[in-house]
């Protein structure tokens, strides 16, 4: 399975900072934007990316990222030269997807708790497979609805009176038919292909899994001024308290066996001193080399 991060946008919504650098650049905590949905891949069995951002933001990305492989992957980079809805990214990758499945992840999207995607990514076998997740604003988002029975029985996109709950966040799985869907959508009102138009038609096609996330599971979306302050204060909380760190893509890769032990030390040998490599080093190197002796 191939995977896309979406981290295009205009990021009006967090004007000014956006004036300094993209929005999925920004610093949650101690680690910026794009690492999560980076390291939720990583962590769910994805080793070929590709990332999709505006022509002026995609070069900060290549700084950042490189080719991947430090992370044990590959990353091509594609640009989006004007927003036009998140399903612009099945149209801008298509070469990239070519035969494969696909999952999109929204590059604002943070999520911690479990291994419900590992698992959603192991067991795709075609359709579509997306996630509905508790909110109390629910009119914010894509919203599904659900029969008696647990089954998907609708989804509209950000309605005036929700018919329930349960939010649509930003992590999708497509086989392949989600291309030619794409080429067929119309733009919507506003001029987007809307990524809820693509889950409409495999609805109506009877192949649209709708998987309910637990209790417990945070989705943190960190697309304005606020909730980018919430995420980085959630991520604070549960690093210090629980001595480990979310969100980070050499720990996963290290963790999913495609970075060797001794290239993560190469790796973390060429950061300068910092807590993040700190971290690297005494709770995920040292303890490695405890563990083998």
């Amino acid at each position: 399975m191939k995977g896309i991060i979406l981290a295009g946008g205009a990021g009006s919504r967090l004007y000014p900072l956006t004036l300094v650098a993209s929005k999925q650049l920004q610093p949650v905590y101690d680690k910026p934007m794009v690492y999560y949905p980076l390291t939720t891949l990583i962590e769910g069995g994805v080793r070929e990316i590709c990332l999709i951002s505006t022509p002026q933001d995609l070069p900060r990305f290549r700084q950042l990222l490189g080719d991947g492989s430090r992370f044990g992957l590959t990353i091509d980079y594609r640009e989006q030269a004007k927003p036009e809805g998140i399903a612009q990214a099945f149209l801008i990758a298509e070469s990239f997807i070519g035969q494969d499945a696909v999952t999109l992840i929204l590059g604002d999207n943070i999520f911690y708790g479990g291994d419900v995607f590992t698992r959603a990514f192991g067991e795709f076998k075609g359709g579509a497979t997306i996630f509905g997740y508790h909110v109390h604003d629910p009119e914010r988002y894509g919203v599904v609805e659900f029969d008696a029975a647990g089954k998907a029985v609708s989804i509209e996109e950000k309605p005036k009176l929700p018919k329930s709950n349960y939010a649509v966040p930003g992590l999708y799985i497509y086989d392949n038919e989600v291309v030619a869907i794409t080429k067929n959508l119309k733009p919507s009102a506003r001029g987007e292909l809307e990524i809820t138009a693509v889950n409409v038609e495999y609805l109506r096609r009877g192949a649209l899994r709708v998987q309910r996330l637990p209790r417990g599971f945070a989705w943190l979306d960190a697309g304005t001024s606020s909730s980018l302050h919430e995420a980085s204060a959630y991520v604070q909380t549960i690093e210090k308290r629980a001595g480990i760190k979310i969100g980070c893509p050499e720990e996963a890769a290290f963790h999913s066996r495609i970075v060797s032990l001794a290239q993560l030390e190469a790796i973390v040998g060429e950061m300068p001193n910092c807590e993040y490599r700190s971290y690297l080093e005494t709770e995920v190197v040292a303890e490695a080399k405890r563990l083998l002796k």
